[in-house]
């Protein structure tokens, strides 16, 4: 097959979707298969420089809404010398230019929502929940139904899509999702991560990684961190919380730091900004657990790159992937409120080094049977043969 994958941004700022779709195209062109990239970005952004797959970058696009009168062209003069277009993401221009330029015509496509129909977004954010009302009846609603197939990479990923809006009707279908393995450790990984960042030290690492941002439920993770210190001698001096993803919203983030300060001892905290590359790498393998307190999250590639590298995860029940964790014993599972996010962190310090060293061990098969995308990567491709 040649496949074209169309999505916003390329910027690795941007979160999953960015990374899953990098992972999964490298995986396809191992394996044969054709993928290309379409993005609207301005074809002179610093993260188009070196990537590994072969790209189209029609922007700059205009606003939030990520506008480009390029797109409907483009896919109109091209669309006929690929097999599916496969769509990432809604609520922005590249969706809805998709559904403008192929209906009607012989090339299909379908529609990885990435969790943004997730009606936690119509409860945390009314207005922007009525906003979207607005156009949902002739945008979003028509690229969905029309769409060959809307792929969810999780039950209840579908099943919470249907609560957003009563207007909904398309082709459902789950499928199996993942990302790469992370490269070898030459056991200096978490040394180079620590000297990196020195104000860590030799102790024990809680680490968050992703976007900052308040579906992530930073503020639980950071009080339940702060109340542990306070709460459990000697605990200051053994554990420390790493935040590593790039800030979404500034004044979100200012509002932790004031956090920080009421609740943490000083220096208890280190943020490092957006990872990519070894340092990414490194953090993992520094860490001794994941922590994601979020209050709503699809997927989790995080998630899945922290058992890739042996790393127990401990998640809410809103991370859609959190009864395949249970099930394997790969880490814990708790509300997303403050007694939930403290329970986590209170269950994983009380756990004994043998009763880890097991946990770490269900993390790596956990990410071999489940999310190892050169597994998901066949079955998703028969899947896409399928539909094309």
């Amino acid at each position: 097959m040649r496949i074209l994958h169309v999505i916003p941004t390329l910027n690795p700022a941007g979160g999953g979707p960015i990374e899953a779709v990098t992972r999964l195209g490298v995986e396809y062109r191992r394996q044969g298969t054709d993928v290309e990239i379409l993005t609207l970005d301005d074809p002179a952004s610093q993260w188009l420089k070196d990537f590994p797959l072969p790209f189209y970058a029609l922007g700059p696009a205009l606003l939030n809404y990520r506008y480009t009168p390029r797109l409907v062209p483009w896919l109109k003069d091209n669309a006929e010398g690929y097999n599916l277009v496969i769509v990432n993401g809604v609520w922005q221009y590249s969706s809805f230019g998709v559904w403008r330029a192929l209906r009607g015509t012989k090339t299909p496509y379908v529609v990885f929502t990435h969790g943004m129909l997730d009606p936690w977004f119509k409860h945390r954010y009314p207005l922007k929940h009525l906003k979207k009302w607005l156009y949902w009846p002739w945008a979003e609603y028509r690229v969905l139904r029309d769409a060959n197939a809307v792929l969810f990479t999780a039950e209840e990923e579908r099943r919470l899509a249907r609560r957003s809006f009563w207007l909904y009707r398309c082709n459902e279908v789950v499928i199996n999702y993942g990302t790469a393995a992370p490269p070898p450790d030459d056991g200096t990984a978490a040394e180079r991560f620590r000297n990196a960042f020195p104000a860590v030290g030799n102790k024990r690492i809680i680490l968050f990684f992703g976007r900052i941002h308040e579906k992530k439920g930073c503020e639980l993770l950071i009080r339940a961190f702060g109340s542990l210190l306070r709460d459990t001698p000697g605990a200051e001096r053994s554990w420390h919380l790493v935040f590593a993803g790039p800030d979404s919203n500034p004044s979100y983030r200012r509002s932790l730091d004031k956090l920080i300060d009421r609740t943490c001892p000083k220096g208890s905290v280190t943020w490092t900004g957006l990872l990519t590359g070894d340092v990414k790498w490194s953090a993992f393998r520094a860490a001794d657990v994941f922590a994601l307190t979020s209050h709503q999250e699809n997927f989790g590639i995080a998630v899945a790159e922290a058992l890739a590298c042996g790393l127990p995860v401990l998640l809410t029940n809103q991370v859609n992937i959190w009864r395949e964790i249970e099930q394997d014993h790969a880490g814990l599972v708790e509300n997303d409120d403050d007694p939930g996010a403290r329970a986590l962190l209170d269950r994983w310090v009380a756990l004994d080094d043998g009763a880890r060293s097991v946990m770490r061990a269900n993390a790596v098969r956990c990410f071999l049977t489940r999310f190892d995308v050169r597994n998901t990567s066949v079955q998703l491709a028969e899947t896409l043969q399928g539909i094309a």
